[in-house]
């Protein structure tokens, strides 16, 4: 999938950050679904595996200079999950829940990095996305990076409003999840109707 998207990028002469996305299905075959000339709100998960700070990058390419890796340095090491702490309510349809944080307390430790403006007594107004804290975590593998987060969402404090913690709770407790047996219709399939 790496090369296919290297291939594409350089076939539209693109220059600098973005993501290139695939479905695979059962068989390992991928297909390409789409390409965001944009860094994505999952960048954090390409950094942590690959050490590359791709905003760092992005505003290097953008002052005209150049990588400072080329492709072939590129190595993955270990694994690494986000979580998307949107101010919503699960249990409702995952409707907006606008209002002030009365506390936060953002998790840490090791294989923990928070990305967030949040901060207690924080308003969250209507008008934009419901965004509003990127929780990931890292580890030697998979198994490793979802006790991290299982973790970190355990140690996580947002009052004041509902957040989509507990759905993300639910989804890292779900046995197909844990295996890896993950798919587009995974939420109505093995989440919808559990309490």
């Amino acid at each position: 999938m790496g090369k296919a998207a290297c291939r594409a990028a350089k076939t539209v002469k693109y220059v600098t950050v973005g993501t290139v996305e695939f479905l695979v299905d059962k068989k390992g075959e991928f297909y390409f679904m789409e390409m965001n000339t944009r860094i994505q709100v999952e960048h954090p998960v390409t950094e942590q595996v690959t050490g590359i700070d791709l905003v760092k990058e992005q505003i290097r390419l953008a002052d005209g200079k150049k990588l400072d890796v080329d492709q072939d340095d590129v190595e993955i090491l270990g694994h690494a999950l986000e979580c998307r702490i949107n101010a919503e309510d699960p249990d409702k349809d995952f409707i907006p829940t606008p209002g002030q944080v009365t506390k936060f307390i953002p998790p840490g430790g090791l294989g923990v990095r928070v990305d967030t403006h949040l901060y207690s007594g924080y308003n969250i107004p209507t008008y934009y996305d419901s965004l509003i804290v990127k929780l990931i975590t890292f580890g030697h593998n998979r198994q490793e990076s979802m006790d991290h987060m299982k973790r970190a969402l355990g140690e996580f404090v947002v009052e004041g409003i509902k957040t989509t913690i507990p759905f993300h709770q639910k989804v890292l407790n779900n046995a197909f999840f844990r295996k890896g047996e993950v798919y587009t219709n995974f939420i109505q399939r093995r989440l919808l109707g559990e309490k």
